[in-house]
């Protein structure tokens, strides 16, 4: 089992939406441990602006992880994403015709 820590508070959007993701992207084999950082003087200026920050056992952090792309790869590099992930996560090898990324969107024509 691994845990990971995220930080958060009550009421972030962010991080209820990546603890979504995190549900559908992640294997079983993780534990989520919540810290609320509006407890702790210190935690609110280390990530009061950076929320929902997720962090492995070994402290490696990631910002953003609400962002399926940037959680995937994070998860991946930690064998942790789930087996049948869907390949849709994954870039595709094609773009179609007229495709361009823009901040990490894709848009058509």
């Amino acid at each position: 089992m691994s845990r990971l820590t995220l930080y958060t508070t009550l009421g972030c959007h962010l991080c209820e939406q990546l603890e979504t993701e995190l549900a559908c992207l992640g294997s079983g084999a993780i534990e989520l441990e919540r810290v609320e950082i509006a407890e702790s003087d210190v935690l609110i200026e280390r990530y009061g602006t950076r929320i929902p920050v997720l962090v492995d056992g070994q402290g490696n952090e990631l910002e953003r992880g609400f962002e399926k792309e940037r959680l995937s790869a994070w998860l991946e590099a930690r064998d942790l994403l789930a087996a049948a992930v869907d390949e849709a996560v994954r870039e595709p090898d094609e773009r179609p015709a007229g495709a361009r990324r823009v901040n990490g969107r894709r848009f058509l024509g």
